[in-house]
């Protein structure tokens, strides 16, 4: 029975692993969607986001099942309570990329983002692209070292989100209130995307060692 169950852990594990692939998919897909602007794939990213949705839902009755099941005790009781944790980070992270999808059908046939900021949102939805595919390899393989890298790749991000408000708030800004507005919104949703990241990162290092992550890692 005890492998029966260790086999079962495993399989949420995996579950968690494909939901991070699947906001990496929408995460990337949603930012093309964007910039070009692509209306279908914006539409694609928007639907695709019950599936992120469904996911998580049907991995935590299972996890909520097999610990009444089994009643687990120590760490794998920690895996089953972190799993539940880290399931609504990554959902969290999808809706992220749906909002992100809903800003590009919203302005289309325009494209949401202007000019000046076109190499700002490029390089957000990179470094959106390297945390959640370092924290997909982080979520099945338990590297600690890489674990604590995310919030180190996470100021990045902070950094482009600086910048890109510094664009806006500058007297040259030309595009008005609604398209300040936009922006704002869109660098927020980045910027939240990656800190759920964070988050699951130090829930990784949590289950590991039992110790919470130094916020200053």
């Amino acid at each position: 029975m005890r492998d029966a169950f260790h086999d079962e852990l495993d399989a949420i594990g995996q579950s968690l692993v494909g939901m991070a692939n699947l906001v990496i998919g929408a995460m990337d897909d949603a930012t093309t969607a964007l910039l070009i602007p692509d209306l279908a794939l914006a539409e694609k990213v928007i639907a695709a986001d019950d599936a992120i949705d469904h996911l998580q839902h049907e991995l935590d009755a299972r996890t909520i099942d097999l610990m009444a099941r089994q009643q687990p005790v120590a760490s794998d009781l920690r895996t089953l309570v972190t799993s539940l944790r880290m399931s609504a980070d990554l959902e969290r992270m999808g809706d992220m990329a749906h909002h992100i999808a809903k800003q590009a059908r919203i302005r289309y046939p325009n494209r949401s983002v202007p000019d000046e900021l076109v190499k700002t949102i490029e390089e957000m939805g990179r470094v959106s692209h390297k945390i959640i595919d370092k924290l997909a390899l982080v979520m099945e393989s338990r590297d600690l070292n890489r674990a604590v890298e995310i919030a180190i790749d996470d100021d990045e991000m902070d950094k482009l989100h600086r910048e890109l408000i510094a664009v806006i708030l500058d007297d040259n800004w030309k595009h008005g209130a609604e398209v300040a507005i936009d922006m704002t919104l869109l660098g927020r949703y980045y910027e939240r995307c990656c800190d759920h990241a964070v988050s699951i990162s130090r829930r990784v290092y949590f289950l590991v060692t039992g110790e919470y992550q130094s916020e200053q890692s």
